[in-house]
C-alpha cells in the first residue's frame, strides 16, 4: 500500500524518480513495470503497478464499446496509458501528452493512494489540499454514514 505525499522532480530528460522506499516493492511485485494514465476528475496522473492496472484493464474490457459514456471513458484512459519501465535508479519516463495533462513542470508531487500513485504539479497539488481542507472544516463535504463509521 502506498501512503503519503513525496516532492520530487522533473529532470531535463523528462523523468521522475519514484522515492527509495517504494522501490524495493515495486522491483518484487512487478519487476518495476508501472502503467501512467489521465485522472479524469482531476489534472494529474494515475500511476500504477502492471498488476494493479491489469485489473483495471479487465473492467474497462466488461464495458460496451456501444454505449457511448463507456466508450468515452474507454478512449481517455486506454488511450492515454502508457507502459513505464523503472530503471535501476528508480527513473521513469513521462511522455508529453501525460505531462500537459497534468500541467507537470520541475516541482511534482508523488502521492501515495493505496495501490497506485497521483502525480501532481506541487503548486495543483497544494491548491487541491487547500480546496479539500477548507470544504471538510466548513461542512461542504456532505458526511455519508460510511464517512461517520470511518474513526480517525
Amino acid at each position: 500500500m502506498f501512503r503519503g505525499a513525496s516532492s520530487i522532480t522533473l529532470d531535463s530528460k523528462n523523468r521522475i524518480t519514484i522515492p527509495t522506499r517504494y522501490r524495493e516493492e515495486l522491483f518484487a511485485d512487478c519487476q518495476g513495470k508501472m502503467i501512467c494514465t489521465v485522472d479524469i476528475q482531476h489534472p494529474c496522473l494515475l500511476l500504477y503497478p502492471l498488476p494493479e492496472w491489469e485489473e483495471i484493464e479487465l473492467k474497462l474490457c466488461n464495458l460496451s464499446s456501444m454505449n457511448e459514456q463507456e466508450r468515452l471513458l474507454q478512449q481517455v484512459l486506454l488511450g492515454n496509458a502508457t507502459d513505464c519501465d523503472m530503471d535501476k535508479n528508480g527513473r521513469l519516463l513521462l511522455n508529453g501528452p501525460l505531462r500537459n495533462h497534468a500541467g507537470l513542470e520541475k516541482s511534482i508531487m508523488l502521492v501515495g493512494q493505496l495501490k497506485k500513485f497521483e502525480i501532481w504539479s506541487e503548486s495543483a497539488w497544494q491548491t487541491q489540499m487547500q480546496q479539500g481542507i477548507s470544504k471538510i472544516q466548513s461542512g461542504e463535504i456532505e458526511l455519508t454514514e460510511r464517512l461517520l463509521d470511518l474513526s480517525l
